[in-house]
């Protein structure tokens, strides 16, 4: 008799599931003990039934077994770390060296090996500066600016205190004459 494809889904019925997990795990649990035998695999199988109700085979020892796995996987994670900071590492150290090759082009720029360029050559640094002048000139220009911007707003916001400050001296100074003009009254006054 042929059996037909199962379709994994989640079997509804809970009679039927809880007899699906009863043979599945028996068959599983045979497999594993035949695998231990007659490969000489050692074999740890751990089931958790829906309940809770725990389900093992191991060959020899599941302790053993586990130790041994969180071991391995321990050093497979800790050589995924160690290739993944080799990967860093490579790709800082290749654009180091494109900073370094960019510096050094740029050293030329500034005026020294020019010995052996050509005509065209240096005509074309010279453009190059040019450009990269203007590019210069026009950043300065803008941070200048948005520094003159910055201090008119400081100036203007420190006039504006100044000048309530002012205003509460003036007040003070006229509100200390009151007092001074009340003072010289009652003294006059009383007997």
């Amino acid at each position: 008799m042929v059996r037909g494809k199962v379709e994994m889904k989640r079997i509804e019925k809970a009679s039927s599931r809880q007899v699906t997990f009863s043979k599945t795990r028996k068959r599983l649990l045979k497999k594993a003990y035949e695998l231990s035998v007659l490969c000489d695999a050692e074999v740890a199988l751990i089931i958790f039934s829906r309940k809770g109700r725990l389900y093992e085979f191991s060959s020899p020892n599941i302790q053993r077994s586990i130790q041994k796995y969180l071991e391995l996987t321990k050093e497979r994670h800790v050589g995924m770390e160690v290739e993944q900071h080799m990967q860093h590492v490579k790709h800082k150290a290749a654009m180091m060296s494109r900073k370094i090759e960019i510096l050094e082009n740029s050293y030329g720029f500034l005026g020294h090996n020019l010995g052996t360029c050509s005509i065209e050559e240096l005509q074309s640094t010279g453009e190059q500066l040019g450009r990269s002048l203007k590019n210069i000139r026009s950043r300065k220009a803008q941070l200048f600016k948005g520094d003159i911007e910055k201090l008119q707003a400081k100036e203007k916001s420190l006039s504006e205190e100044n000048e309530r400050l002012r205003e509460k001296v003036r007040f003070l100074i006229i509100s200390f004459q009151k007092f001074l003009t009340m003072e010289w009254i009652y003294i006059q006054i009383r007997p």
